[in-house]
């Protein structure tokens, strides 16, 4: 019963805390953080020990594994140079960088204090402990400052593959302390771990593949996304195979999430993305809480070291100075070589100011505080080791993820722009709605009901149709179609529910009846619910479509970006005929001005078809996008 007490406690803490960070507009690890370590000096709180098996099994392959499935497989091939540099580069020269630092302070200090010093292996140990940037401090950061999404993307696979080079060389670092290793020896246990990782994870990921394209109820196969990373992990880290368990775990699931929309049902889906923002969300939420748990008792074991205040004192500044600054030092130089020898990467150079800010993105978390406690118990000075890695952990996320937002302000990186994103939203969705309208006329067959006909094509337009009202003027100066759709629909839900719920409570239709047919309008109010929280609510100024995917058209590279508008008060046919629009349009070859697709008339269409002009521009205020009717392009 004390069990279940303090984990409903600490569950119901994370969720306080996390709330609170919302409300008040802080980061969420770093107020869990400062409420843990208040917490440890409670009296009624009792003293909660991380050890490195209840993280490195129970928290990281989940929190991995979650962030994998999530993280685009394309974006994170696109981006494997700065990757690589990152998490096997920069963690292996951290790890041999703090480590010296740290044996060159232990070493003289101790000594001075007539104490034995500080072995080199154990130096480099505490190295490779500090050296990995913390995956769930990174995302969550990285994600509330608005940071352009390919500085998120390298940071996300950094994260997720640092802690394998970390890791490997930690026991490295370990077995040195029995028997000196060789250059040779080091890196092909290196390439051992790195290797049978990728290849168990490959494994894992096909297996668990083929299995899940049998499964159709979503319970079953949520229930095997669960299970998932733990049997990656396992089967890369048992003694037959001695692989990275954390690298079978990130490959398995950035290959089950790149094919997750072939071998899962739409339910399917569904389900596993719901239950897993849950548990990511426990999880490492309550690894922050965690972190700060530890304070007191590290203290209270750091107060028996035999090395004096000032020597420890010096040796945490010294280790965290050089954590912090070998980032940087390593990042700008190594970048400008590795273009000078490579040349620039595919999707083009990062930007200094983006260096900038990815070199000052190095907070440590929770793997960091798991890995000290693999020391060996008679590791000299463990006590002092473990003590180091606390401040570096509270130390970055302290200093470096309160300061990251105005950073990035300083930096003037520009976030993701909402207003294009539903501009490249609209014009897939266009292109999809073709391609479905394609296929459709292809099977149809003359027994098919025209009427079903009729109603599969409005509900795809009216879907495409939904995203580009999004990018007109603002909503309270009219309402959409869709809005007009989404406000009568839940109104009629919330009737349909209420006669729901008064069969129910009359007792005359089962129960088991009653619910399927609430789900139904559970799943329809979640869609509209979802389309209405992504309407964009504040625009850029400057609307610019995004270059098109398959190579310039020539149509829009013909086409003037201005045109004389006819009618610039609004649609020419409108006028004349009285009727009213949505969205206006002016077509670059005459200046007409047109009705959208989501008017009534559809009056720009309808010009396109009669007059040939191919290229139409956005008459909406802020907005310069411009539509090929041709080629279906945005540019």
């Amino acid at each position: 019963m004390e069990i279940a007490i303090e984990i409903v406690a600490l569950v119901a803490l994370v969720a306080t805390g996390a709330a609170l960070a919302r409300r008040i507009g802080v980061s969420a690890p770093l107020l869990l953080v400062v409420i843990g370590v208040v917490a440890s000096y409670l009296p009624f709180v009792p003293r909660v020990e991380l050890s490195h098996e209840v993280v490195l099994v129970g928290f990281l392959p989940p929190l991995l594994y979650s962030a994998a499935i999530k993280t685009s497989l394309v974006d994170f091939s696109q981006h494997r140079r700065s990757i690589g540099l990152l998490s096997v580069g920069l963690v292996a020269f951290t790890a041999l960088g703090v480590g010296l630092v740290a044996y060159w302070l232990l070493g003289g200090l101790a000594e001075a204090d007539g104490q034995k010093p500080l072995p080199l292996w154990a130096a480099f140990a505490l190295g490779a402990v500090v050296a990995p940037p913390d995956a769930v401090a990174a995302t969550a950061i990285a994600r509330k400052v608005g940071l352009p999404r390919r500085v998120v993307t390298i940071l996300e696979g950094e994260s997720l593959l640092n802690d394998a080079t970390a890791l490997v060389c930690l026991r490295t670092a370990i077995g040195a302390a029995l028997v000196t290793p060789m250059f040779v020896d080091v890196s092909l246990d290196f390439l051992r771990a790195a290797g049978g990782g990728v290849v168990v994870g490959l494994v894992v990921a096909i297996v668990l593949a083929k299995i899940r394209r049998r499964f159709t109820d979503p319970v079953l196969d949520t229930t095997l996304s669960l299970t998932a990373p733990f049997i990656a992990y396992v089967a890369a880290e048992n003694h037959y195979v001695h692989a990275s368990g954390v690298l079978a775990v990130v490959v398995t699931g950035l290959l089950l999430g790149h094919k997750a929309p072939i071998i899962q049902s739409a339910a399917s889906r569904i389900s596993e993305r719901t239950n897993w923002r849950t548990i990511q969300f426990l999880l490492e939420n309550t690894v922050f809480l965690l972190i700060g748990l530890q304070t007191r008792w590290i203290l209270d074991d750091l107060a028996e070291s035999p090395l004096s205040g000032s020597t420890i004192a010096i040796a945490t500044i010294g280790v965290f100075l050089a954590v912090v600054l070998i980032r940087p030092i390593w990042l700008f130089p190594v970048t400008m070589l590795s273009r000078k020898i490579l040349g620039r990467s595919r999707p083009g150079p990062v930007t200094w100011q983006a260096l900038v800010v990815v070199s000052w993105a190095g907070m440590r978390g929770v793997v960091t505080l798991a890995a000290v406690f693999v020391l060996p118990p008679e590791t000299p000075h463990r006590e002092v080791l473990v003590f180091i890695a606390l401040a570096v952990t509270a130390g970055t996320l302290l200093l470096q993820g309160s300061t990251l937002p105005w950073l990035v302000r300083r930096m003037r990186l520009p976030g993701p722009d909402p207003a294009e994103d539903a501009l490249q939203e609209a014009a897939v969705l266009q292109a999809a709605h073709k391609a479905g309208e394609e296929e459709l006329d292809r099977v149809l067959t003359p027994e098919d009901p025209p009427q079903v006909v009729e109603l599969l094509r409005q509900r795809g337009e009216a879907r495409a149709l939904a995203a580009w009202e999004r990018l007109g003027r603002p909503e309270t100066e009219y309402e959409t179609p869709s809005e007009a759709y989404r406000r009568l629909r839940m109104v009629m839900l919330q009737a349909e529910r209420g006669h729901i719920l008064k069969v129910r409570d009359e007792g005359l239709v089962a129960d088991e009846v009653l619910q399927r047919a609430q789900i139904a309008l559970d799943i329809e109010e979640s869609i509209l619910d979802r389309a209405e929280a992504d309407d964009v609510g504040g625009q850029s100024d400057d609307l610019r479509g995004p270059a098109p995917k398959g190579g310039p058209c020539e149509h829009l590279a013909d086409a003037p970006v201005v045109k004389t508008p006819n009618t610039p008060e609004g649609c020419e046919e409108c006028l004349a005929a009285g009727g009213t629009w949505v969205h206006l349009r002016l077509c670059l070859g005459c200046g007409h001005v047109g009705c959208c697709d989501s008017s009534q008339m559809k009056h720009a269409s309808k010009h396109f078809a009669g007059t040939g002009h191919p290229v139409m521009r956005s008459f909406e205020p802020g907005e310069n996008w411009r539509w090929c009717f041709v080629d279906e392009t945005i540019g």
